[in-house]
């Protein structure tokens, strides 16, 4: 009978050891995870400060050009416009022909 007691006691102290290293790596595991979502969190944080910062000063530099420049950017926009909508009207018209064959 202490033969079997001794190998149960044995039993139970190597699952909860083999429990106690489960538990730490799980932790460890964790632990890593957070520290490598908040630096991922951290990096798109910076670039998006980046970003705005960047818009921020084309919209200005657009801004005084615009200011500077008036007619021509009127000029500029209203080219811009008419190459979008020829656009637009080359793409309706292929589709158009598209259809009918």
């Amino acid at each position: 009978m202490n033969s079997d007691h001794q190998t149960l006691e044995n039993t139970r102290r190597m699952a909860n050891e083999a429990m106690e290293r489960a538990s730490n790596r799980v932790n460890s595991l964790r632990t890593g995870v957070h520290d490598a979502a908040s630096r991922g969190a951290s990096a798109v944080s910076e670039r998006a400060a980046a970003a705005q910062r960047y818009m921020g000063e084309y919209a200005s530099a657009s801004t005084r050009y615009v200011t500077d420049h008036p007619l021509k950017s009127a000029l500029i926009a209203a080219a811009i416009g008419a190459a979008v909508a020829g656009l637009v009207l080359a793409m309706r018209s292929r589709r158009d022909s598209d259809k009918h064959f």
